[in-house]
């Protein structure tokens, strides 16, 4: 999906955002974003650990 945005449609999307929530909130958008996708892998992590450790004992 994100090979087919482009140069420009990538561009554009970072302009909108800079407007919308102005360059003062992008470091809090980023930090609660990368908060979000950290505890995110980290609870699949979790999940995937539990399939493993059934499957091995079956």
């Amino acid at each position: 999906m994100l090979s087919t945005i482009g140069l420009p449609g990538l561009i554009l999307i970072i302009f909108v955002v800079l407007i919308f929530f102005g360059p003062r909130k992008l470091p809090e958008l980023g930090r609660s974003f990368g908060t979000t996708l950290r505890e995110f892998k980290d609870s699949t992590r979790g999940v995937f650990d539990e399939t493993d450790k059934n499957n091995a004992d079956k």
